[in-house]
């Protein structure tokens, strides 16, 4: 069996994404650590900045407190939606990883993208099923019967409506021009020119969307703890609470790749560089996730950069601001699609 029946042998590819549900969940973990390093340095807090080696015991010390806590449920909360709703949370990021690809491998000039599967419509797949999460923290909020935990969920809905549209034009707009709903042919339809330099209205404007998509600040209305105790997720402890937290960072990393694979070129690397044998099964990956290690700090510098907005600030700059860019940047995709030949 040569190398090319080998990586697309099902077998292997079962394993190889077994390994990449492992590897997203271990990149969780560093990015949660390294989340809460970069605020402890930033405000002094003595737990992430001093207790062990670079603060990783206080990650450790979390993740016990978790597993160790008490699972409570409501008295008047409805049970079934309250245990499924960590079920559909986490079942949104599994669904996202089946398209998402993680880089590629270059072997006798030829590229294998590593991905559990290759889908023609991998990119609406992506966005179709990334609405399960918007399901799942509306079944955190409606089943735990507090009167906060709605007022997120409804806060939660406003903020999806006015961003999902801007979106998914924008993502429209980057498959005019490529004339596919491939992500990997999308990647590789930006060599040698990142989609970032022919659409930049459309990069400001999908970077923006995506992060209120996943509630980061300054877009967690939601659970805004000065006003909503922590909204959405008020009632839950334990590892439920655990898996709504993780599942907001594996979305933070699915999303920073999501920027990268669009606007920032992918994996692509000129060919001097691929055609050399250990460099070509190595080095595209690591420039690839190198970017969305990139993306994921501009991110969390934000976090402590840019004050949480109000929800009337966020719904006005959705309908008001974004949603015409987007539909200028259309516009432009087009005229950009018609001139390349698509």
């Amino acid at each position: 069996m040569d190398v090319p029946d080998i990586l697309f042998n099902p077998w292997f590819r079962s394993i190889c994404g077994l390994g990449l549900i492992g590897a997203i969940f271990m990149g969780a973990m560093l990015t949660v650590w390294f989340e809460r390093k970069l605020s402890g340095d930033i405000q002094s807090r003595i737990g992430p900045k001093y207790v062990g080696p670079f603060g990783i015991f206080q990650l450790v010390a979390d993740a016990i407190k978790l597993l160790t806590k008490e699972d409570l449920i409501p008295a008047k909360a409805d049970k079934l939606l309250f245990v499924s709703a960590p079920i559909a949370l986490m079942g949104s990021v599994f669904l996202m990883l089946v398209a998402i690809p993680f880089g590629a491998i270059v072997l006798n000039g030829t590229e294998y993208p590593i991905a559990i599967t290759d889908m023609d419509i991998s990119i609406l797949y992506i966005e179709a099923v990334s609405s399960i999460a918007i399901l799942g923290s509306f079944m955190y909020a409606y089943s735990s019967n507090n009167k906060y935990s709605l007022l997120g969920a409804f806060r939660n809905f406003a903020r999806m409506i006015g961003y999902e549209v801007p979106l998914g034009i924008t993502i429209v707009s980057v498959a005019i021009m490529v004339g596919s709903l491939n992500l990997v042919e999308i990647a590789q339809a930006q060599n040698p020119i990142w989609f970032i330099f022919l659409q930049p209205i459309g990069f400001i404007v999908f970077f923006v969307a995506m992060m209120a998509d996943m509630g980061r600040l300054p877009f967690d209305q939601n659970e805004s703890e000065e006003e909503l105790v922590a909204g959405w997720i008020t009632e839950y402890s334990g590892m439920r609470f655990g898996l709504g937290f993780f599942a907001e960072y594996i979305h933070l990393i699915l999303g920073s790749m999501l920027v990268v694979l669009l606007f920032l070129g992918g994996w692509n690397l000129p060919l001097f560089l691929t055609d050399i044998t250990v460099l070509g099964v190595i080095l595209p990956t690591v420039y690839f996730l190198l970017k969305v290690v990139l993306v994921i700090l501009t991110i969390i510098m934000l976090r402590w950069a840019v004050p949480r907005f109000g929800i009337d600030q966020v719904v006005d700059m959705s309908w008001k601001k974004l949603l015409p860019l987007s539909l200028l940047n259309l516009g432009w995709a087009i005229v950009l699609g018609l001139y390349m030949g698509v």
